[in-house]
């Protein structure tokens, strides 16, 4: 009786013991499916945040790329107004001129170009103050603009300031070897008789640009110096 007893007992408990394997198991395959459900569900979220970013990353993108185009196309648009601003006042359009570039200062108060036309355009109506105002905005937005020293220095001879005048060609200088910066300080030179520094700075206007010698054979700021040995020999030279 005991060994039947004791194989019944030993049968149960290998059926428990089964039984309890059977549950784990179970169990364990339940939970790792679960894991892969929540690990396939966080990555198909990851991946749908991922490209979520990606949409808005373009669309900024995109949205920058319109607004930065709108931007250049406005900024060409003022680039022919101011050109037409600067051909008028060329024309002697003076305030044809001021009116064409205050037009473009209204549409980008940082077109520092247009300030330098409209500032040389008021020095040549008679406002030598306000002129050079606006010359001086254009500095102030880019320092390094060689046509508004060129200008400032152009005001300044126009109002006979020939000292800041001979400075500030200098100053346009310093930026482009432009000939009629030269020839600004010649003329300033000339009306003072200085024949060595009109010869000098005459000579390096012409170098630049032969055209030059067509104005300065008339120019009447050569007067004082045009009867000079040096001077006659310089529009011989240039005639020949």
């Amino acid at each position: 009786m005991k060994s039947k007893s004791f194989k019944f007992r030993s049968l149960a408990l290998g059926i428990i013991i089964i039984i309890g394997v059977v549950i784990t198991v179970s169990s364990a395959i339940k939970n790792n499916k679960v894991k892969n459900s929540i690990i396939v569900a966080n990555s198909k979220a990851e991946a749908a945040s991922i490209k979520s970013e990606e949409i808005k990353e373009q669309q900024l993108k995109a949205t920058e790329l319109k607004k930065q185009q709108e931007i250049n196309q406005k900024q060409k648009s003022l680039e022919v107004t101011w050109k037409i601003g600067y051909d008028q006042f060329f024309k002697k359009e003076y305030n044809n001129a001021i009116k064409t570039e205050r037009k473009v200062i209204k549409e980008d108060p940082t077109f520092y170009k247009a300030y330098a036309v409209e500032g040389i355009a008021l020095a040549y109506s008679g406002n030598f103050e306000q002129g050079m105002k606006q010359i001086d905005l254009s500095l102030k937005l880019n320092p390094s603009y060689g046509y508004a020293r060129f200008n400032k220095a152009l005001t300044y001879e126009l109002y006979q300031h020939y000292g800041e005048a001979i400075t500030w060609y200098n100053k346009a200088l310093e930026i482009e070897k432009f000939e009629w910066s030269y020839y600004g300080i010649a003329s300033i030179y000339g009306r003072k008789g200085d024949v060595s520094n009109t010869i000098k700075y005459l000579t390096l206007a012409i170098g630049i640009n032969q055209s030059v010698k067509n104005t300065a054979k008339t120019e009447e700021d050569f007067n004082n110096v045009r009867e000079s040995p040096e001077f006659q020999k310089l529009i011989i030279s240039i005639e020949n």
